[in-house]
Formats: C-alpha cells, sequence, structure tokens
C-alpha cells in the first residue's frame, strides 16, 4: 500500500475530513501526501521546518499537538484551509523509526470540535505507527 492510500484509509476509519503525510527530509518535513487539501494550502505546507506549524511542532516535541476551532483564528477571520474543509479540530501525530527519531508526521482534520480524549489519541498514535 502507498502513503496516498493509506491516508485515504485513515480518514476514511477515523471520521476525518482532510489529512495529510509530511515525511522527514533531513532538518524539514516535505509533503508526501494529502487529502482533499485545497492547492495553495498545499504549496504553502510542502515543506514545514522543525518547529513552525502544527506538523513541525509534533517532529520537535515527539508527541502529538492539538488544535481546536481551526475554521477561525482569534481575530474571528476564517482560515483558508480550514474554510476550504470545514474543519474545527485537527491533530498532528509523529511517527517514528527504530532507532526513535520523528521519520514522519501525520495530520488529520476533523468535523467535531474539542480536544480528542487521550484513549483515541492513542489509538491514532498506534494507527500511524504503521505508516508505509
Amino acid at each position: 500500500m502507498d502513503t496516498q492510500s493509506w491516508l485515504e484509509g485513515w480518514l476514511t476509519q477515523n471520521g476525518g475530513v482532510a489529512g495529510t503525510v509530511h515525511r522527514r527530509d533531513g532538518d524539514v518535513l516535505v509533503l508526501a501526501a494529502s487529502v482533499r487539501i485545497p492547492p495553495p494550502v498545499i504549496a504553502a505546507t510542502r515543506v514545514i521546518p522543525n518547529g513552525k506549524g502544527m506538523a513541525g511542532l509534533a517532529w520537535r516535541h515527539g508527541a502529538p499537538i492539538q488544535t481546536c476551532n481551526l475554521k477561525e483564528d482569534e481575530t474571528g477571520t476564517v482560515k483558508p484551509g480550514a474554510r476550504a474543509v470545514d474543519a474545527k479540530a485537527a491533530i498532528a501525530i509523529p511517527v517514528f523509526d527504530g532507532d526513535g527519531a520523528v521519520r514522519a508526521v501525520v495530520g488529520i482534520a476533523f468535523l467535531e470540535e474539542g480536544e480528542l480524549p487521550a484513549d483515541r489519541v492513542a489509538a491514532l498514535a498506534e494507527q500511524a505507527a504503521r505508516l508505509p
């Protein structure tokens, strides 16, 4: 199974409305697959430096990073990517290689609003570990 097919299955299984896979390439995460992400957002997030954005933070901290209420920012402005998928919550989950380094980050956007419970985050992380 390729990365794109895996991501599409991941979204279907978990009720996501959009998703990405960023793979580590040296000091950056490079977009390897995306589902229902608008082209301008894809272009803007193709390369993510360590520590920038949700995927970068998940990479740097080696832990899932959640963001809620993606549809609007703190000023009430609708964010372009969120507007396209109407997402209200998202999570970025690191995927580790054999020596414990983060080799990729999987992102998934949801329609429901609010923090994900710890057991659901753990289940998502377990699924992410099987990224091809």
